[in-house]
């Protein structure tokens, strides 16, 4: 009892304190206060998560810890994560959650249910390798590569992410952008050639297809595979057919970074710098540009903001910045900032122990599904420390 009611009044003491000096520290405290406060807020996490599962959210009107099994698109993000905030904080504690979860992880190297091996495995394998340079990390991104291929369906020129059934014919979603790195890592690190042109005939029917004239993004589009054309452009997950899910068009300005990050081809830096103004013009953005979880949802401002999105956009800002000129360069460096000091706010990021050990708060997985509406999620995490990361690798002397 007693050594609750001190972690209480630590966790009090420690959210006052951040909130008073978050608002005013230099980029570099601020990036190393919120390391430590990762490592600090995983260990109640990891304290928390049964051994032979991943954890996905926490339901706080239950006071219980949501997981979900390794074939989960998620499951990659918490080992991920763990591996970054080792990275900088050099905790032996995390490292050795992160090469645990790494090992309930690996059998899914083999796993073609669907397109998220990229989220899955290279998130997860590819960070470790990254940091580690452990060479049996690499083999299991090789088979990770091999195994989403299977995916391909040559007369449309994409990679299906659900199977078909009675509600779709061949559907994409524009999430499928982001598992196009595990596939052009592989092939510029040695691997099949055969991944990069798959990887490049993807983004480039989604370039084609999946894109209004304002430049946002349909969520899914679900092609006819005898026809090899278009039969619907719908959501699943945001509020309409013609609405901007937010959180998919953060994901399709990060994969068109990271194409272009490969390919050095000129539309996809284009397109990517169009998605950008789309979505920082955008009148529904609020002013700490934590967006709302879709930026046509009639009842704004009265509506849940998707602290994820958020998260993802300021890593994909930060790297498009890389390859922008002077003033763009700026601009997208001064609102990943801002987002990432918003995201850093009492107002959004948790206080030590609470939040069933995760860092942010706020955040949308499938409002229409009524699932995971106003809680943490493991991929805002991801991209937070991430993004974090970015800036302090990037834009700090």
């Amino acid at each position: 009892m007693m050594r609750s009611i001190k972690m209480f009044v630590f966790a009090c003491v420690f959210a006052i304190t951040a909130s008073a000096q978050n608002s005013n520290m230099g980029m570099k405290q601020l990036i190393d206060e919120n390391m430590t406060f990762a490592a600090q807020q995983y260990k109640v996490l990891l304290n928390n998560v049964p051994p032979a599962v991943m954890p996905r959210s926490y339901d706080s009107s239950k006071d219980s810890l949501v997981t979900s099994n390794t074939k989960w698109w998620c499951s990659g993000f918490y080992p991920g994560t763990l591996w970054m905030i080792y990275d900088h904080t050099k905790d032996k504690a995390i490292r050795e959650e992160a090469e645990k979860r790494l090992g309930i992880l690996e059998p899914e190297k083999h796993y073609t249910g669907n397109h998220d091996l990229g989220f899955m495995m290279f998130c997860s394998f590819g960070t470790a390798y990254d940091i580690t340079r452990n060479s049996a990390y690499k083999e299991v991104i090789f088979t990770a590569a091999s195994s989403l291929a299977t995916r391909y369906r040559p007369s449309i020129n994409v990679i299906q992410s659900w199977d078909s059934g009675k509600n779709f014919k061949c559907p994409v979603i524009i999430d499928n952008m982001m598992n196009l790195e595990l596939l052009e890592w592989v092939t510029k690190n040695g691997g099949d050639k055969r991944f990069h042109q798959i990887a490049v005939n993807h983004a480039n029917t989604t370039l084609k297809n999946h894109f209004r004239p304002d430049h946002s993004s349909y969520h899914v589009l679900d092609y006819d595979l005898k026809s090899g054309g278009v039969a619907r452009k719908i959501t699943h997950q945001g509020y309409a057919d013609e609405s901007a899910w937010a959180r998919g068009q953060a994901w399709g300005l990060y994969g068109y970074i990271v194409m272009y990050r490969f390919t050095k081809n000129k539309e996809y830096l284009q397109l990517a710098n169009h998605i950008a103004r789309f979505m920082l013009d955008h009148p529904n953005l609020p002013a700490d540009k934590i967006p709302y979880w879709d930026f046509n949802v009639p009842d704004i401002p009265n509506v849940k903001r998707d602290a994820s999105a958020a998260a993802i956009t300021a890593s994909a800002l930060l790297e498009l910045a890389q390859f922008s000129k002077e003033k763009e360069r700026k601009e997208y460096i001064a609102v990943a900032e801002i987002i990432l000091r918003s995201l850093s706010s009492p107002a959004y990021r948790a206080s030590l122990g609470t939040n069933g050990g995760f860092l942010l708060k706020h955040s949308v997985g499938h409002l229409p599904g009524r699932s995971e509406i106003d809680v943490p999620l493991t991929y805002a995490d991801y991209y937070f420390i991430e993004a974090l990361g970015r800036f302090k690798k990037w834009y700090l002397k």
